[in-house]
């Protein structure tokens, strides 16, 4: 059975004591991330602990008697309902939304954002894999419009961002910026508008080298979300960063190596 613990890997000193908002769920297979403003859904984010573990296995350490869905992810921004992605061959997509229940849905990376999405009213479930690229192709607005298309009321959302890589760690060329820039504001007068909206939500972080900026996805992220109508208590955001944190996770970033970590929800109804 899994509990919850304070702090995995026998680290007390690494600072997993102070996660504000999010709880390390220990069992007999290792430790996982799960967020507190999705408490009431089976959920998880894994560790690089994990590693070797593909969703068929790790959907039982949530929840019983589930199907698994998921997608061959292209770094994109389509998000498709979840019975097209119950067996072989996996469409291509980098999202997944409910449309039924028990359904486990499952997204991987390093460094990119897992986002799960929960309404709390339906049981409803999203989960997206969410790079520069799907941010700035507003894959998460797109999971938010298939979750209300099928009846999901807006203020019933809980969103949670799992560790991804943070803006410090994270340079882009400009004009990555600005694709990200305009997936957060698509009609600006002038480019240079779309970025001060990306500056405006914390996304767009300054870089000594020119030509260069230093981002934020999941502050982006969050910024699309809030832009939608999303309140700041319906969205969490984990403070972990994959390439700072070698022992917790994979970081393309930081190892130059493939290999990635998954996160998952179950639908419920």
């Amino acid at each position: 059975m899994a509990e919850a613990v304070a702090a995995p890997f026998d680290r007390p000193d690494a600072g997993f004591n102070a996660l504000p908002g999010w709880t390390w769920v220990g069992c007999y297979g290792g430790y996982y991330l799960q967020c507190d403003l999705l408490a009431d859904f089976e959920h998880g984010f894994f560790s690089r602990q994990w590693q070797g573990r593909l969703p068929g296995v790790l959907a039982g350490y949530l929840s019983a008697g589930v199907t698994v869905h998921r997608t061959v992810q292209v770094h994109g921004s389509l998000v498709l309902p979840a019975s097209q992605a119950a067996a072989e061959p996996r469409p291509q997509a980098d999202g997944l939304a409910s449309d039924a229940g028990a359904q486990s849905l499952w997204v991987c990376g390093a460094d990119c954002t897992p986002v799960l999405l929960a309404d709390g009213a339906s049981g409803r479930v999203a989960a997206c894999h969410a790079g520069w690229r799907g941010v700035a192709g507003r894959i998460v607005p797109a999971a938010v419009e298939l979750l209300l298309q099928a009846g999901t009321r807006l203020e019933d959302l809980r969103v949670a961002m799992g560790p991804a890589i943070g803006g410090q760690r994270y340079q882009v060329l400009r004009e990555v910026s600005q694709q990200v820039a305009l997936g957060l504001d698509p009609s600006p007068s002038e480019p240079e508008q779309a970025l001060d909206a990306l500056r405006g939500c914390g996304a767009l972080l300054s870089d000594p080298e020119p030509g260069r900026d230093r981002l934020d996805i999941r502050a982006a992220t969050h910024g699309q979300l809030q832009r939608l109508g999303l309140l700041p208590e319906q969205i969490a955001t984990c403070p972990l960063c994959t390439a700072a944190e070698p022992e917790l996770f994979h970081s393309w970033r930081r190892d130059q190596v493939k290999a990635v970590q998954w996160s998952g929800i179950v639908s419920q109804g």
